[in-house]
């Protein structure tokens, strides 16, 4: 259901209203404002003047348009502008009042969020906050895409940044932590979220990727053991290093596996570490493609069945089956990693050290 907007249209004026008579939104959803971009707009304006007004409201009706002594302003857009304006020494702005808006106007906000959805210094945590206000004054996650212009996807996710816990929040918001990875640490448990951002800062991963693929391994972990009744929180150690024997047992779970099964699993790695060897032949074979020379390669595969194009088909095949066998690699050394460092934590073990505590 859409937001309701007000019943009648609110008449705006064009006036000069004193600069401290002029407060900001605190609903704004844009919050911080680069102070060296700040300085270039209030030159600017020192030299030029305001060339474009601001935007504001106030809840005091007054159909002429008369300016009550006294009388103070809310910024509906243009806030940037304001800020600079004090820096440049101004006492008075050209304003457009909005007269008859009040507080908490879903359209104002809308109109708010809308300008400043997408500037380079606004943050994900800003966007995700003024579109979440949006969808709780009723507006639907479609038509808050399409007045910013945003797909609804991706007003989806970053909504869903709002998750995140207040750490891991400042960090996206000072840029320490991709955007992307943040959604993924946003599925997390709090515990877990600022666990692994421990781990981010500290550099245990060696791209974004590995570190996105553990974030999913550790949700997919969370999940796994809710399912079984206990709760999965990571240690506060490094990935303990692989080939150590940890990881393989705690990939095997209960050490009282059937030996059938454990015989099973090594007879099965054999044949899979045999056949990963092979890829050395391949590797050899592509080495001395990349290093022959393009008017050799010519001679030698033009008169070749399908001719140049059929022989880099087959490899383009092979580049593109290698980049998601990467990818599905990558993964599993996730699930491993998380698995190693898993502290599994049983609710009813908790229960029991609580009412020991108590009794005693």
């Amino acid at each position: 259901m859409t937001a309701t907007a007000p019943a009648a249209p609110a008449k705006i004026v064009s006036m000069e209203i004193p600069v401290d008579r002029i407060d900001r939104d605190p609903g704004q959803p844009r919050e911080h404002f680069d102070e060296a971009k700040l300085q270039e707009l209030a030159l600017s304006i020192s030299k030029l003047g305001l060339l474009q007004p601001i935007a504001v409201r106030t809840s005091d009706v007054d159909p002429k348009g008369r300016d009550k002594a006294g009388r103070r302003y809310t910024l509906i857009m243009g806030e940037r502008r304001w800020r600079a304006a004090q820096i440049a020494g101004l006492t008075k702005m050209k304003c457009l009042v909005h007269f008859g808006v009040e507080d908490g106007d879903p359209e104002t906000l809308a109109k708010a969020v809308a300008e400043n959805v997408g500037r380079a210094d606004m943050t994900p945590i800003e966007e995700a906050k003024g579109f979440d206000r949006l969808v709780k004054l009723g507006y639907p996650l479609e038509e808050v895409a399409s007045m910013c212009g945003k797909s609804a996807a991706y007003v989806g996710w970053r909504i869903d940044l709002l998750k995140l816990e207040l750490p891991v929040q400042e960090a996206l918001a000072k840029g320490h932590m991709p955007v992307g990875l943040a959604w993924y640490v946003a599925n997390l448990s709090a515990d877990n979220q600022q666990r692994f951002l421990t781990r981010w800062i500290r550099g245990d991963f060696a791209t974004t990727r590995d570190a996105e693929a553990f974030a999913q391994a550790c949700r997919a972990e969370e999940e796994r053991q809710s399912k079984q009744g206990s709760f999965f929180v990571l240690s506060e150690d490094a990935v303990r290093a692989a080939g150590s024997g940890s990881e393989q047992e705690s990939l095997l779970g209960s050490l009282d596996m059937p030996s059938e099964e454990r015989e099973r699993i090594a007879a099965d790695r054999r044949k899979l570490v045999g056949k990963i060897e092979q890829l050395d032949k391949a590797g050899a074979i592509l080495a001395e493609i990349a290093t022959m020379d393009p008017g050799e390669l010519a001679l030698l595969l033009a008169g070749a069945q399908g001719g140049i194009a059929a022989q880099r088909m087959r490899i383009d095949h092979l580049k593109d089956v290698a980049t998601k066998a990467v990818r599905n690699l990558r993964e599993a050394q996730a699930v491993a990693s998380v698995r190693a460092s898993a502290l599994q934590v049983d609710p009813d073990a908790i229960a029991d050290n609580s009412d020991a505590s108590d009794a005693a």
